[in-house]
């Protein structure tokens, strides 16, 4: 039975506490989705920082070392970014609330991969055109969960009507690397894990291999 109807507002949640950075998620969306080098619609990102203090003996006397993951696609916001950017009409609003690409729409100006603060419009160099995250609509209308929920081995991830994921896990949305919420109203809740920084926190760094289309720079 499906967890949707598709009037409501499809969202994802991610759990950094349960999260171990093995990307078996980015590499199941990969495989599913039949994608080429450098397109990703999941992506996980590291985030670290801190360091440590030692006396003349050797022993360590402070340690606010810090390091933990973020598994990230496509949020399909209420107000996306990528929506208001797209000269053509081609990104648009479906059913579940979930933003695609209409293929016959798109010229591949990559404006709503400009637009976008998490990554999610990539080019296609083989298609000519922008792919992205689509929640896995089609599994969605089977009653099946996106495969990369469906795939993560630490039950980091799910997925649902946002309404009902934020009555259950709380509403944060908002954690470094990424950026404030209120830039286009996210629908993902992050439940924390015990050194999650706050969006805007520069004390940390984030590794993600820069072959990966999508990535901005000032993400932090």
């Amino acid at each position: 039975m499906s967890k949707l109807n598709k009037d409501d507002q499809f969202g994802f949640m991610m759990d950094q506490s349960r999260c171990v950075g093995c990307r078996t998620c980015q590499m199941a969306c990969k495989d599913y989705k039949d994608r080429p080098v450098g397109v990703n619609f999941r992506r996980v990102y590291e985030y670290e920082g801190g360091g440590y203090s030692i006396n003349e003996e050797g022993t360590i006397i402070s340690n606010d070392v810090f390091a933990y993951y973020t598994s990230i696609s496509c949020n399909h916001c209420t107000d996306p970014a990528c929506l208001k950017a797209c000269p053509t009409g081609a990104m648009m609003k479906t059913r579940y609330g979930i933003v695609m690409v209409n293929d016959k729409r798109c010229v591949g100006c990559k404006a709503c991969a400009m637009a976008c603060p998490y990554g999610a419009p990539q080019f296609n160099n083989i298609e000519k055109h922008m792919n992205k995250c689509d929640g896995c609509i089609d599994r969605l209308d089977e009653g099946l969960d996106p495969i990369c929920v469906a795939s993560c081995p630490f039950r980091a991830l799910d997925y649902g009507n946002i309404a009902d994921l934020r009555v259950k896990h709380g509403t944060l949305a908002s954690v470094a690397p990424l950026i404030e919420e209120s830039a286009t109203l996210p629908n993902l809740v992050v439940i924390a894990e015990k050194n999650t920084r706050k969006s805007g926190d520069k004390g940390g760094k984030m590794h993600l291999p820069h072959h990966y289309q999508g990535v901005k720079d000032d993400i932090v």
